[in-house]
């Protein structure tokens, strides 16, 4: 069984009830809710300590969790967040195969997206995998002691973009892996590793106001809003 963990805290400074602020016609969340269930999740749990966000979960068929108030702070990490859903999933639920992990402020994913990263999973033999996307001709710098340093290439060897190597960046859409992985490693990526790619415009995340404005002009150009 494949079951989808959709961590949505209450608390947001950036901007206030973002999980649930209107994105495209739908609560933010209802389009994660929905890419879980109609691409593959058999089941699809919400987690968050706002008792407004479990309700607006349920509107779109998810089943509630109330995450504990000590682990929905700012610095709580999602495997927290994870754990303590698979625990009281786990009551209930006995075969639980995979957990599919989807972030609520990266709307820009297909339904098809969600279907080939289970498909992908299981037919390699996988025990974990995370959405990615192709980054080419990336040219990273970082402080140092001694001032400004290059470190994802050499400027002063600098290549044709034709030429630097293409690197797969994790996106943070979504992510699946066994139970076993995340209770053994405390994480959600562990053993055999896989990856699926995404089109670059889906590794688009909402983080601000300005983000929001941005996401939606794509959704609505690449024609995700249907």
């Amino acid at each position: 069984m494949i079951v989808a963990i959709v961590l949505a805290r209450g608390g947001s400074k950036g901007i206030p009830k973002k999980n649930i602020i209107d994105f495209c016609g739908k609560p933010l969340m209802a389009w994660t809710i929905e890419h879980c269930a109609k691409g593959g999740a058999d089941l699809v749990y919400v987690s968050s300590d706002s008792e407004e966000i479990l309700a607006v979960g349920e509107q779109y068929g998810a089943l509630p969790i109330r995450r504990p108030l000590e682990i929905s702070g700012d610095t709580a990490s999602s495997e927290s967040g994870w754990l303590h859903a698979l625990s009281v999933i786990e009551d209930v639920v006995s075969d639980v195969d995979w957990i599919l992990a989807p972030q609520v402020t990266s709307p820009l994913r297909e339904i098809g997206d969600i279907t080939g990263a289970i498909n992908l999973a299981q037919t390699n033999e996988f025990d974990s995998l995370f959405s990615a996307t192709v980054v080419e001709d990336f040219c990273l710098w970082r402080k140092s002691k001694n001032g400004l340093e290059s470190f994802s290439y050499d400027y002063r060897d600098r290549k044709p973009r034709q030429l630097f190597e293409k690197t797969i960046l994790e996106n943070g859409s979504f992510y699946l892996f066994r139970p076993y992985i995340l209770k053994e490693h405390n994480n959600r990526l562990a053993n055999r590793i896989g990856y699926f790619l995404l089109d670059r415009f889906k590794s688009f995340q909402i983080d601000s106001k300005e983000d929001i404005r941005i996401a939606k002009s794509i959704m609505i150009e690449f024609g995700l809003d249907k």
